[in-house]
């Protein structure tokens, strides 16, 4: 068994994720077919992108059925990174496939909800805001920053919210149901702030 299986499905910057985990020394593996998700330990799910083409390609491939298994009834650790963690929800506004369903709500817009005058999509770094514990943010530093790069946001109808950020308005960029959790910055081009979460996750 390898401690980190990272996605490959066609949707989503693998290697950049795997250059971290290695860095961290963590033993991670590209899973390139769903079959493989038994060999892992925990999981990441990347995502970068429209919804709809990450549902469409989740689902070609076959992996679906596969993640459903293995988080929600075998309790495998899964990561959402970006869109990654927007399909966790239940459908978007950005489309018209319905996610994983693996947490209630929806994925909105943010054009029309931040205010005028803010640059979209919201690019760039950002601090974060805990509000509520959890073992993927334990001990991260009170002003840890992470990098951003999106238009749509998630917003849960269930209390899993584990992190916000401020970009016009307060919203969720981290979340966690049980086994399940995600974050809508990219850790692996967040320096020491991501090394630190990715770290956490390993160790799950």
């Amino acid at each position: 068994m390898v401690d980190i299986g990272v996605l490959s499905y066609g949707v989503g910057n693998v290697q950049s994720i795997l250059h971290m985990l290695d860095a961290l020394r963590v033993p991670s593996i590209r899973v390139e077919k769903p079959e493989q998700v038994a060999q892992c330990r925990r999981l990441i799910l990347p995502g970068v992108g429209a919804f709809d083409e990450g549902m469409q390609k989740l689902r070609a491939g076959g992996w679906e059925d596969i993640l459903k298994l293995a988080v929600l009834e075998e309790g495998k650790p899964l990561l959402g990174l970006c869109l990654g963690m927007q399909m966790l929800l239940e459908n978007s506004e950005e489309g018209t496939q319905s996610g994983l369903g693996f947490i209630r709500g929806r994925v909105k817009a943010l054009k029309g909800r931040a205010p005028q005058g803010l640059p979209l999509p919201h690019m760039g770094w950002n601090y974060v805001f805990k509000e509520k514990e959890s073992p993927l943010i334990a001990n991260l530093d009170e002003n840890a920053r992470f990098y951003f790069a999106h238009s749509f946001y998630a917003e849960p109808e269930e209390s899993v919210t584990i992190l916000s950020v401020e970009y016009g308005f307060r919203f969720t960029c981290g979340v966690q149901k049980d086994c399940i959790f995600g974050v809508q910055f990219h850790p692996e081009r967040s320096h020491r702030f991501g090394m630190h979460l990715l770290k956490n996750f390993s160790v799950l």
